[in-house]
């Protein structure tokens, strides 16, 4: 009777330690790992190697279909890339939701086009007063050279020296003087910069609120 129960215990621990083994080779609940290496070779294998981690592989199941593809792995150029390729996504897709934002905002801000233009107008009026406030300076420093320089023609008409101080005084006047009509020539420029974006955004802001009503 005792032989008997060796005999059993043994049969029970050799069913047990190939269940264990079969358990192993069919692991991962089944799936199994396919690939193809350079050549166009197909593997299998119950492990990931790194061969197949380079190459790219398919998870299969126990009946042998494809439950996932896993691409191959990147080289640290293309790793590179494909993160710039990503940024770059990544900044247009914020901009275009920021531009999204500006034209709810727009909208809202401005019901009607008579606002909009209101605005507008008064945006490119200031350039136009800053310009105006330049040139009226500029007219006035003009006429303070102009009178220099009519000093400066008197002394050397009479045969005099002009002072030291007198062609310092020009110089300087002089100076003042191109500096103004360079700062005006830029309000100027900003000015018809303005009125141009200007006329864009009448033109949006007619293609939103006409795309706001249906049309």
């Amino acid at each position: 009777m005792r032989a008997v129960r060796y005999i059993l215990a043994g049969a029970t621990l050799c069913l047990g330690t190939a269940a264990f083994g079969a358990d192993n080779t069919t692991n991962n609940n089944g799936f199994r790992y396919k690939w193809k290496d350079a050549s166009g070779h197909s593997y299998f294998s119950d492990s990931l190697t790194q061969d197949a981690m380079k190459a790219g592989y398919d998870v299969v199941n126990s009946q042998g279909v494809t439950v996932q593809h896993v691409d191959r792995q990147m080289t640290a150029d293309e790793r590179i890339a494909a993160k710039k390729v990503a940024d770059q996504q990544a900044a247009a897709l914020q901009a275009e939701q920021q531009r999204q934002r500006d034209d709810a905002q727009m909208l809202s801000a401005y019901p009607t086009e008579a606002a909009f233009m209101s605005a507008k107008n008064a945006e490119v009026e200031n350039f136009e007063q800053a310009a105006r406030t330049t040139r009226l300076n500029l007219q006035g420093q003009e006429k303070a050279l102009a009178d220099l320089l009519t000093r400066a023609g008197d002394l050397e008409r009479t045969k005099q020296p002009v002072p030291p101080y007198l062609s310092q005084r020009i110089a300087e006047q002089r100076n003042t003087v191109a500096a103004l009509r360079a700062t005006l020539q830029r309000q100027q420029a900003s000015k018809d910069a303005a009125r141009i974006k200007v006329d864009a955004q009448l033109e949006h802001y007619r293609q939103l609120k006409a795309a706001a009503n249906g049309g």
